[in-house]
């Protein structure tokens, strides 16, 4: 593999020169001990799922606020404050004697209607009847017709009259919009309400499900495209999430990932993400500061190194030993992604087979025998 710049490339024959003048210097006391004893990891190529962990908040499945729609006095409130309610169950009574004054009067006025009706039909029956034998003239027939035509559309503007006062009637009693559980009231009996107030009454939140909200860095996802896209990357088969809560414990339901973003968020060049948790037990509140582990892929080119075999150059560089020709340790840069647990995701610098040295890297110089044994990789 080639250094990212000159720099790193001068720096690290620098240490390389350095080192091996120091080794040569100790070569006979270490050449009088024979080969110093390093142990050494095989470098394997394997299939690695990626992942992220990305924080964010949970918020509620569904949320509803609970505002009147008639005007009124708060008779009673209905609900135990945190208690689990229902879709259409009663939460509040307003004083309902207005509306159902109004409401009765609606009736009044279709009965009315409908006896005029009544009166009309049979007019414009007869005049139907007598005008075939010229006993009435046109124009009263037409105007029986009419008549009888009015008194239809007085009685449907009455029975939307009466349905709208039953309406009405019906919103003094305040009902659950949804399901779930519902907070704190902001009024007590007594106090006066208006239709449709800004100040909600109390609010209903569904938490049977629990949504979690994420950001990731726009350059991280068109990175993941591009992976994906020239096969470097393969996608994982599954949008599987895992959460850790802020204390440090692990929620033991897995979510699943539902909604990307297709827009970046100017302010901060992330795009937003969206899981969803069960929760049927309740454990998850809205409001909560998680840690969420999402799956991006499957890489099937790169390698794991414990985290121990690899030290850094002054520019900063990641540099490992390798067990080299005739058993000689050669000093490697290599390019790192990612930590998985205690290990190195490695994507360039090494060859598979070859030996990387993990124990006795403080006896370690360019070009110094060593006496290499295999250590079993950790899971």
């Amino acid at each position: 593999m080639r250094l990212k710049t000159l720099g790193g490339a001068a720096a690290i024959l620098a240490i390389a020169l350095t080192q091996a003048s120091c080794g040569a210097k100790g070569a006979g006391g270490m050449g009088m001990g024979g080969p110093a004893p390093v142990g050494v990891v095989i470098a394997t190529i394997q299939p690695v799922g990626l992942t992220t962990d990305l924080s964010g908040r949970t918020s509620a499945f569904l949320v509803s606020d609970v505002r009147p729609q008639v005007s009124g006095v708060v008779k009673a409130r209905l609900f135990k404050e945190g208690a689990y309610v229902r879709a259409g169950q009663s939460l509040y009574q307003i004083d309902p004697a207005t509306y159902q004054a109004s409401y009765d009067s609606a009736q009044a006025s279709l009965a009315q209607a409908q006896a005029q009706l009544t009166t009309a039909q049979l007019k414009a029956d007869r005049y139907r009847d007598l005008v075939a034998i010229n006993a009435v003239s046109r124009q009263d027939n037409d105007d029986a017709q009419a008549t009888y035509q009015q008194a239809l559309a007085n009685v449907a503007a009455q029975r939307a009259a009466v349905q709208q006062a039953r309406i009405s009637l019906d919103y003094t009693h305040v009902t659950a919009p949804i399901s779930g559980r519902i907070g704190k009231s902001s009024v007590t009996p007594g106090a006066l309400v208006t239709a449709n107030q800004a100040t909600a009454l109390t609010t209903v939140q569904d938490v049977s499900q629990i949504y979690v909200d994420v950001t990731q860095s726009a350059s991280d996802l068109l990175k993941l495209r591009r992976d994906m896209a020239e096969g470097k990357l393969g996608r994982s088969g599954s949008a599987q999430v895992t959460l850790t809560l802020e204390d440090g414990s692990a929620y033991p339901q897995p979510g699943r990932l539902e909604f990307s973003d297709i827009t970046v968020d100017p302010g901060t060049g992330s795009v937003a993400l969206r899981a969803v948790f069960p929760n049927p037990d309740g454990a998850l509140l809205p409001g909560l500061y998680v840690h969420a582990r999402l799956s991006k892929g499957v890489t099937s080119s790169s390698m794991l190194i414990p985290q121990a075999a690899v030290t850094r150059s002054p520019t900063g560089d990641a540099v490992v030993y390798v067990v080299g020709a005739g058993d000689k340790a050669e000093i490697r840069p290599i390019t790192v992604t990612q930590t998985m647990g205690d290990k190195w995701l490695v994507s360039a610098g090494l060859k598979p087979g070859e030996r990387v040295i993990v124990e006795g890297l403080q006896k370690v110089r360019p070009g110094v025998a060593v006496k290499p044994a295999v250590i079993a990789a950790r899971k």
